[in-house]
């Protein structure tokens, strides 16, 4: 049904990159969606090869999303593998079928590699058996399957505005709040802060090094410590997107008893920013601590002054204004932020009994939306699930179409 195409690229051929998000695809193209570059292979050599439409090609992430249908011409890498149709195939029917769950699942039982970065070759595929399906029948299951899933993901990205939409409403909802204040009467003043604007007269604008006790990060070389048990060692993957933190998955640590674990040790109403990697700006709050804990060096930890609310500053930092400010941090080839950059970042002080109660007027509001959104993506991840079954269910046979 299939046979391996390993024709060199064409002088004319452009690069192509097989991507689970979009499919097949020009590399230009897609750097242009992810804005990023990505690594180029210089045409005219040896690992290129050259794909034609209806081509399938086999990608290093073919074991999570399946095998990806080429609707161009073009080249590709040698690291990948393209499939060139022979006989009784349909593409339009294949091309759900070699997405589907079912044949995602008996690839990936083709090696137990995968994690450790083993490319697939033809040979996994050789060893999955594939359908031999009339093509009348192929071309009516998809048809069937481009008209039902084109409504169901009509259907998903319904609900995925409703989450964007949802979603700045949170961040604008506390924007306004930690900058404006609830008073919408308050006399105002210029703040001097051009992106900041006006804030309520009573307010002071101050840096974070101006209303907190310290600020630390964590220590070098603690990932040696790294222990089965022990104390909780947080880290910038245990920071959620909702100002908390997941203690239960967090790695431990065997500490010390020094002055440097006294000084990275979290206590409750912390302020923790991530300061290196992906998640670089991402912030928490640490409300409450079973145990000991300590953060490492990836983090800053922000310990605010007493009349300060933590939640407050918290959730000042991952407001809009906050986070313009740590985007503007990074800048050119600077990636990251140091201890300083997050000292100098200004937030709004009101009065602690006002900060307390812009605090509970947003743990309720942010609290409707962030349900709302909850609600809308179970949705969208019960589509996808009836999408997924309806695909398995045509394209073994198990749902007759031709009067569908």
């Amino acid at each position: 049904m299939f046979a391996v195409r390993s024709e060199p690229a064409l002088p004319t051929d452009r690069m192509l990159t097989a991507s689970q998000k979009y499919g097949v695809l020009f590399q230009s193209d897609f750097m242009e969606l992810e804005a990023r570059r990505v690594v180029e292979v210089i045409m005219g050599t040896d690992s290129l090869k050259h794909v034609e439409p209806d081509d399938f090609i086999i990608s290093m992430r073919s074991f999570q999303g399946g095998i990806e249908w080429c609707k161009l011409r073009g080249s590709t890498s040698f690291h990948y593998v393209m499939l060139r149709p022979v006989k009784h195939v349909w593409p339009p029917y294949f091309a759900h079928l070699l997405k589907s769950p079912t044949y995602i699942q008996a690839l990936r039982r083709t090696t137990d590699l995968i994690r450790d970065g083993q490319e697939l070759r033809f040979s996994n595929f050789a060893q999955v058996d594939l359908p031999v399906v009339p093509l009348d029948e192929q071309k009516a299951i998809a048809i069937f399957l481009d008209r039902e899933t084109a409504k169901i993901d009509a259907l998903i990205a319904e609900q995925e505005k409703l989450i964007a939409r949802l979603a700045e409403k949170r961040r604008a909802t506390i924007s306004h709040a930690v900058t404006k204040g609830l008073n919408p009467y308050a006399p105002m003043k210029d703040s001097g802060v051009e992106w900041l604007g006006e804030v309520p007269a009573h307010w002071d604008i101050v840096r974070v090094k101006a209303l907190s006790q310290f600020t630390t990060s964590g220590p070098r070389g603690w990932s040696d410590r790294i222990t089965e048990s022990g104390s909780l060692f947080i880290q910038s993957g245990d920071l959620n997107d909702s100002l908390g933190l997941e203690l239960e998955t967090a790695k431990r640590v065997n500490v010390g008893d020094d002055a440097e674990a006294a000084r990275t040790r979290l206590s409750e109403g912390d302020v923790v920013v991530c300061i290196t990697g992906a998640k670089t700006g991402n912030v928490a709050l640490c409300e409450s601590l079973p145990e000991p804990a300590y953060v490492n060096q990836h983090l800053c930890l922000v310990r605010p002054s007493e009349d300060v609310h933590g939640r407050f500053l918290a959730l000042s930092l991952k407001s809009s204004v906050g986070q313009t400010q740590i985007e503007l941090s990074q800048y050119g080839l600077k990636q990251g932020l140091s201890l300083e950059n997050v000292r100098e970042l200004l937030v709004t002080r009101p009065p602690r009994q006002e900060q307390e109660a812009i605090v509970e007027f947003l743990d309720e509001e942010a609290g409707k939306l962030t349900a709302l959104a909850l609600n809308a993506a179970a949705g969208v991840s019960l589509l996808k699930e009836r999408r997924s079954a309806l695909i398995a269910a045509a394209v073994t046979g198990q749902i007759d179409v031709r009067n569908a």
